[in-house]
């Protein structure tokens, strides 16, 4: 056995050492310009004259099939010459191998291209929205749909993702909280890595994988206002402690690439930050891939005041550690007169070239840079065992807010049921944001779904009711009308998809245009109203959660989503989602996250503490919140020492019953509180959860290990340390309902 050992690791060794010595050869051949080339990515749609054809495109004067051959002979001359690395935004197998032939066979040194795309929650099969997937708090399925989104993209010739998000948020006015696992550092990293893992698997060089990318570093979630593109400002301990964990994550589960951010952090533009590029990235968490920029960010530096011109951008940019630059030319066209003239050196150039060209002999380009064919790419596109996993991923990412009387699941016999909203029929709002590849005909309606989870002889009545958005077309008397004859309403109300995720920050958080007023209607007929909320970020929905009968948060859930919600609504799936982002009573209460620090004056009845005057203090849902068709209780909660030293672990025993009457799956948290530091803590954060399936009248003991190093903070020198004293244990279905335990960390 040690013998097998120590020649695969002398095998491991020369296989890397013979890469580093065909990198080295390769950069001792290449011209300035092939070089630069290869810290170049150029995505058509996004650059210069291309422009006009994407503006013919959109306003329909040529077809989509137009444009990309069109898109398809832009920078075909670059990619002759070898001045150019990569390509974002090209999709198809015949495409990508044509442009990689004149890669291959006409360029001079025959270096591959490296094909991009956001692939940010399915190529073809369009699964759920990440911020839906993460409530599922199941990693298991979480990697199986990037690894499914891996093999879709790769059967199109991509060979690279810009995701995961990992960016952590506390804001959900800002647009891009529905691409990320919402506020918590735990969850967040946890399912950041099983991403990671779903898209790149074990061996980068498998041709049904791509490159992950873990994006945007760093602290884009916490711009200012949440608005997209804003300026963050924050301690290094907030940093370290909540916004960089992810990336940390990602890039110990093996991410090949990073994505710079296009915010400012403390008053250096992530793209030229040498501290969070080098400093962190590099040395403190061992990064090997490469860094690119997001899209223009190196120029738009130039817009942040912080850089007199792109000339002066794009050399900061490469010497903090960005490697590759997005969409704009910004390196190709500014970077070679700085070499030339010693303002760069030619060391810190080669060594970008370096890390590149090492991600594409990893990715086993050089050896099979025709990774696919157009007969794989229509056998792999939307097969059925991806749109098998595609409804139990939907049906697992949804979260039951509220169900008085148990009125939900439905009965499929009931005589007649109305259907009504704006987006009850509706395929292209299902997909969500970022479906960049994604069919709307591809689409089950929730509609749809209903209509074929009925018994036959259900009638099933629908009407719009209103917009999404404005007064157009409203026809509330129709849709009440429907409604006064049927045995209960279904309301499937919410968000465009284009209301989230980039630049869709918004300042109100209620239903947008009159959809709450066509609650309110439907409710006066006194008739059960069940409302299916669509979209992509908390809402603000009080009056909803006061006098509707039951309340189905399903976000957009892809191409399964009428299926997987008709699933739930008549109980082919017992819901088991947990919010991963606090639902807040109103938009004053934002920033709103359940891990915040303790005050001098917590939230009480008394006038002077830390609480509104006009409206509740409390979310409308906390973190973690999602009921089910079943109940369960907690009880006996046992920690194996009351003493423990900072070295060792604590082993968390709680039995979970399942109360009711129906099998159910409950997801287990468990938060830690540090009562009394050298630094004010948060007032609980999440160390474990764990899903566990029950019978009726079912006890499972759920065990948690608590490793004590994972409980420590940074202090103002920025040392990572885990202080001796008091520390509290809650275990429970959510961040709010919990029982209670406590151990000391002493110092022997």
């Amino acid at each position: 056995m040690i013998i097998v050992m120590l020649e695969t690791a002398m095998q491991d060794k020369m296989i890397v050492e013979d890469c580093e010595s065909k990198i080295n050869e390769l950069i001792g051949k290449m011209t300035l310009e092939e070089k630069v080339g290869q810290l170049t990515q150029i995505v058509p749609s996004l650059y210069g004259a291309f422009e006009e054809i994407i503006t013919k495109l959109v306003e329909g004067e040529i077809s989509y099939q137009e444009f990309q051959a069109m898109e398809k002979n832009y920078h075909k001359d670059e990619i002759r010459e070898g001045i150019l690395g990569s390509m974002g935004g090209v999709t198809g197998a015949e495409i990508s191998n044509e442009l990689q032939k004149i890669a291959i066979e006409e360029s001079r040194l025959g270096i591959p291209m490296l094909f991009g795309l956001d692939v940010i929650h399915g190529y073809k099969t369009i699964f759920p929205i990440p911020l839906a997937e993460a409530c599922s708090w199941d990693l298991e399925i979480i990697e199986k749909t990037a690894e499914i989104a891996a093999k879709e993209a790769s059967a199109a010739g991509i060979h690279w993702t810009y995701a995961p998000m990992v960016d952590i948020t506390r804001d959900p006015r800002w647009g891009r909280i529905a691409e990320g696992a919402g506020e918590d550092t735990y969850l967040g990293s946890m399912i950041g890595a099983a991403r990671v893992k779903g898209f790149q698997g074990g061996d980068l060089s498998e041709s049904q994988r791509i490159l992950a990318c873990a994006k945007h570093f760093a602290a884009y979630g916490g711009a200012v206002g949440g608005r997209d593109y804003n300026t963050v400002d924050m301690s290094l301990q907030t940093l370290h402690e909540v916004y960089l964990p992810p990336f940390e994550a990602a890039a110990r589960a093996g991410v090949a690439t990073f994505m710079s951010a296009f915010n400012d952090l403390n008053g250096i533009p992530c793209s030229v930050n040498n501290y969070l590029l080098t400093e962190v990235l590099r040395e403190q968490l061992g990064f090997k891939g490469f860094v690119i920029s997001d899209a223009n960010s190196i120029a738009e530096v130039v817009v942040h005041g912080e850089s007199v011109d792109r000339k002066e951008a794009s050399k900061k940019a490469l010497l903090a550690g960005l490697e590759m630059d997005m969409s704009h030319g910004t390196y190709q066209q500014d970077l070679p007169e700085q070499i030339k003239n010693g303002d760069i050196p030619v060391d810190v150039l080669d060594e970008a070239v370096r890390r590149v060209l090492r991600v594409k002999f990893h990715m086993g380009l050089f050896d099979n840079p025709y990774r696919t064919n157009k007969e794989l790419e229509e056998k792999t596109l939307l097969a059925p065992e991806h749109v098998k996993v595609a409804r139990e991923m939907a049906q697992r990412s949804i979260v039951l807010l509220k169900n008085d009387d148990n009125i939900l699941p439905l009965k499929k016999n009931l005589k007649k049921i109305a259907v009504v909203g704006p987006l009850a029929d509706n395929q292209k709002e299902m997909l969500g944001t970022w479906a960049v590849t994604g069919d709307p005909t591809s689409v089950v309606t929730v509609l749809s779904g209903i209509q074929s989870a009925v018994d036959k002889d259900t009638e099933i009545v629908y009407s719009k009711g209103c917009e999404v958005i404005g007064n157009k077309n409203m026809d509330f008397d129709a849709a009440v009308q429907l409604a006064n004859e049927s045995d209960v309403i279904i309301a499937v109300v919410g968000e465009n998809a284009d209301m989230s995720g980039e630049a869709s920050s918004r300042m109100d958080l209620n239903l947008p245009g009159r959809q709450e007023d066509l609650l309110k209607a439907l409710h006066q007929t006194g008739k059960p109203v069940v409302v299916v909320l669509i979209n992509g970020r908390p809402l603000t929905i009080p009056w909803a959660a006061e006098n509707v009968s039951a309340i189905v948060e399903a976000w957009q859930l892809g191409i399964q989503s009428g299926n997987a919600i008709a699933d739930v609504l008549f109980g082919d799936y017992n819901p088991s989602g947990k919010l991963v982002a606090t639902f807040p009573y109103s938009v004053g209460q934002v920033p709103i996250y359940y891990n915040h620090p303790k005050t001098g004056r917590p939230a009480g009845k008394i006038k002077f503490t830390s609480k509104y005057i006009d409206g509740p203090s409390e979310p409308l849902y906390p973190f973690g919140f999602g009921l089910s068709y079943t109940t369960f209780e907690y009880e006996n909660l046992l920690l194996s020492s009351s003493e423990v030293t900072k070295e060792g672990k604590v082993t968390v025993n709680v039995d979970v019953i399942n109360s009711g009457g129906r099998t159910g799956e409950e997801i287990v948290q468990l938060y830690i509180s540090d009562v009394v530091a050298s630094r004010v803590r948060p007032v609980k954060e999440l160390k474990g959860f764990k899903k566990v399936a029950l019978q009726p009248g079912e006890t499972k003991t759920v065990s948690f290990e608590l490793e004590i190093k994972n409980l420590g903070f940074y202090n103002e020198a920025m040392e990572y340390m885990i202080e001796p004293g008091l520390f509290k244990v809650f275990v429970g279905p959510n961040s709010k309902d919990e029982l209670e335990g406590e151990f000391i960390v002493v110092n022997y």
